[in-house]
């Protein structure tokens, strides 16, 4: 089916799906990638390329270098994809996963690829330097969770399955709200997240407070097809000064991705494009598959309509996502 005859959203996964050796395919097949990454180096001041290509793993990780990193990486992608399809494949919607609603409003012609950049360079230093406290992931509903989280003074951070909620709060107090979820869900085990600190919780709030006045000067436009929110699961309003406001929220507040896919569900979505990033044990790009796709699989479980997922996120699913959207 080609993209004539269906409605696409494009999406952008969020911190997680960076890993060393992220971005070696494209640089080796796209002229294109080695000149965006040389210029994503002089707007970061250092290599970005050789940190997503070497690692070491540990210095990735770190909030102030994983969201350039991974945000270059997605961009990259979509501008390849742009490429190779002669810009012919147009979403109706975009979405991104928290650091990926930047990508999406790129996507969207909201920002442009260096001003978005500079945002994220400064969102990730400010999250990493001013943030606090630790995160679990429950295999639980909201309402089963929030009432557990707020007694031990924890909150929720993102909403991503009926069935998956994440929890940010102090390492103690997850301790202490583990062994409470165990006595009452004692099949549903939590999974400890390696992050820096409780994102999209109100220990992000001297965070969010640094990062505005870099975000209130940022330039940005009206976006040209609709983009998805995370803070209010909903799509941006279309004026840049309501967009900024949700996306100042959006740092210590719930990620509402089901709210997001419950939207894109309503707007009768018929197929999905996911750039950048990649999941999995093997090293190689090739080996990685897309963050997303499982969440926004089982999301779709039950319903009476069917989307079509691609991926775009190393040479080989670019030239097959493209061939096949236009085809």
């Amino acid at each position: 089916m080609s993209s004539h005859d269906q409605k696409i959203m494009f999406v952008f996964p969020g911190q997680g799906s960076q890993y060393v050796g992220m971005g070696g395919d494209l640089i080796r097949d796209f002229p294109t990638a080695r000149r965006l990454y040389e210029h994503a180096n002089d707007i970061v001041g250092y290599d970005l390329l050789k940190l997503g290509l070497e690692g070491p793993e540990e210095d990735l990780k770190l909030t102030r270098h994983t969201q350039p990193a991974l945000l270059t990486h997605s961009l990259i992608c979509f501008e390849l994809f742009r490429e190779l399809t002669d810009n012919r494949v147009q979403p109706v919607l975009t979405a991104g996963h928290s650091l990926g609603e930047y990508c999406a409003l790129v996507a969207a012609g909201a920002l442009d690829f260096e001003t978005a950049l500079r945002l994220v360079q400064k969102r990730g230093e400010c999250m990493g330097t001013y943030g606090q406290g630790e995160m679990l992931a429950f295999p639980l509903h909201l309402d089963n969770v929030r009432p557990l989280a707020e007694k031990h003074c924890c909150a929720v951070a993102a909403c991503n399955l009926p069935d998956q909620t994440v929890v940010g709060g102090r390492g103690e107090d997850l301790d202490r709200l583990t062994e409470e979820a165990h006595a009452h869900f004692p099949r549903k085990r939590p999974t400890r997240l390696k992050t820096e600190g409780a994102f999209h919780t109100f220990y992000m709030i001297a965070a969010a407070l640094h990062y505005r006045p870099v975000l209130d000067a940022a330039p940005m436009t009206a976006p040209t097809v609709r983009v998805l929110s995370n803070y209010t699961g909903t799509h941006h309003e279309p004026e840049p000064a309501a967009i900024k406001t949700r996306l100042f929220f959006q740092l210590f507040h719930p990620v509402n991705w089901i709210g997001n896919l419950d939207t894109a569900f309503h707007d009768e979505i018929t197929a999905i494009v996911e750039f950048g990033g990649g999941l999995g044990s093997g090293p190689a790009p090739e080996d990685k598959r897309p963050n997303l796709e499982s969440m926004i699989k089982k999301a779709q479980r039950g319903s009476d309509f069917s989307i079509h997922y691609h991926a775009a996120i190393n040479t080989q699913t670019l030239r097959e996502t493209a061939e096949a959207l236009q085809a």
